[in-house]
């Protein structure tokens, strides 16, 4: 073994820099810190579980299904499934802001999946984020929402998983992100900060039982946060609970997507709904007016769909309990008049290209065409759903309840940059839309993330 005699100089001079100083003992103070929450998250009922656990009942065919109820109303297979491959057995690459990471092998082959954990490794990292070997999982992994799933349903998840699903021998990928984010332990640290303890859900009491039971399955579950709450510069989702704050499920930037406030807004939220409506939503992928896509269609398609009609019922019910958050930023009544002639040209492009779907009023065709007027997608503070859908249109959301033949085209080849940010502040501004009007750097940014450079246009 040879040494780096440079190394000790460097660090002397390090040491002498003032800011240097200042940077290394904040990151003493800052792991110092985060081992006080360790440990006082030990006191309280620790992190770390026992990976020696063994399940505590037997396997039986009941206990098997009702995993395999909750892997679908949790969309295990959304993220450890990828296109064409086998079921769970991973290989979908999730892009995230520190580089691409690989959803892992989640099938019972001992050498590839997880057909070696004990009980006490599956509840270790579904519930806290720690893998077999002691590592800890990218938060891409939503364990925070998952630290509320309860004992019983941890249970039969890893009786499903070890004895329902086939096992598939597939290698997981490496993670593609550069030094020094691929350095796992300060994980650790993100972990002990932001991950809650394991704190199995629980009712209040007087609660009502089935806001209650949403409440379980959006909280925990169903992790509805990890897309619709926004995140810190950190990374974690900047609540986790409606009882944590006015932020959780108002909305927030995902996947070249904006995930739309689920709270009560009434024009870039959930405020106009009625239970009837998110409960049908969640069911078929569409209401009379809007129609799902994007991100959420793969939700309705693998997820919601397969949920029982009562806890569908639930989810709505809790989603009926939150109050407008934040709010969206929305265009005063007197727009500037650059934006009165962006709107203007919009419209005409509307004309030419929209309207004989989602008519001149902008109410579309009822359980076919979504109305633009009043949609909370358009609404949005962030532009990017509107934008993404015009370029790259949307395709089918196949459900037991409805297949809907009606496709929307996409526009990318057709429409300029600024035709699309025309069209998209018309959208925003007309039939009592009231939204900030699009860019045509806007565009531009989401164009790149899903067309070829050489497909757009200035």
């Amino acid at each position: 073994m040879s040494l780096n005699t440079k190394a000790p100089a460097r660090r002397r001079s390090l040491l002498w820099n003032p800011l240097a100083w200042v940077i290394e003992a904040l990151l003493v103070i800052g792991v110092l810190g985060a081992a006080s929450l360790y440990l006082i998250a030990l006191a309280l009922g620790g992190l770390d579980g026992d990976k020696r656990a063994q399940l505590p009942e037997p396997v039986t065919p009941a206990l098997i299904a009702r995993g395999a109820y909750l892997a679908q109303a949790g969309d295990c297979a959304a993220c450890h499934t990828a296109p064409g491959g086998a079921a769970m057995a991973g290989g979908l690459a999730v892009v995230s802001p520190i580089g691409v990471i690989y959803a892992t092998n989640i099938t019972p082959d001992v050498k590839t999946g997880i057909g070696a954990d004990t009980y006490g490794d599956f509840e270790r990292a579904v519930r806290r984020g720690i893998s077999r070997s002691g590592q800890t999982l990218y938060p891409a992994m939503p364990y925070p929402s998952f630290s509320r799933i309860t004992d019983q349903d941890t249970q039969a998840l890893y009786a499903y998983f070890m004895h329902g699903v086939a096992p598939v021998s597939s290698p997981n990928k490496p993670e593609q992100i550069a030094w020094p984010l691929s350095l796992r332990w300060p994980l650790v640290y993100w972990r002990w900060v932001f991950a809650p303890p394991v704190r199995a859900f629980a009712p209040s009491p007087g609660e009502n039982p089935v806001v209650a039971r949403g409440a379980y399955l959006v909280e925990g579950l169903g992790h509805c946060g990890a897309c619709h709450t926004p995140r810190a510069v950190t990374l974690q989702e900047r609540a986790l609970t409606a009882q944590a704050s006015g932020l959780y499920l108002s909305g927030s930037h995902f996947n070249g997507w904006f995930a739309p406030s689920l709270r009560g807004e009434p024009a870039s939220g959930l405020g106009r709904w009625t239970g009837a409506d998110i409960a049908g939503f969640l069911g078929s992928g569409r209401t009379e007016k809007y129609t799902a896509f994007g991100e959420m269609g793969v939700v309705i398609q693998h997820s919601t769909q397969f949920v029982t009609p009562s806890d569908r019922a639930a989810i709505a019910a809790f989603l009926g309990t939150l109050k407008p958050g934040a709010g969206a930023a929305v265009m005063p009544p007197t727009a500037m008049a650059a934006e009165v002639s962006q709107a203007r040209a919009g419209a005409q492009i509307y004309a030419d290209n929209c309207a004989a779907c989602h008519q001149d009023t902008g109410a579309g065709i009822a359980a076919g065409y979504p109305a633009l007027a009043g949609n909370p997608v358009v609404n949005a503070q962030d532009p990017s759903s509107v934008i993404h859908i015009v370029l790259a249109g949307g395709g089918v959301v196949q459900t037991a309840g409805a297949d809907n033949p009606l496709i929307m085209p996409p526009f990318a080849s057709s429409l300029t940059d600024q035709n699309v940010a025309d069209v998209a502040t018309y959208l925003r501004s007309a039939w009592a839309n009231r939204a900030a009007s699009v860019t045509a750097a806007q565009v531009k940014a989401v164009r790149e993330t899903i067309v070829p450079p050489a497909d757009a246009k200035p």
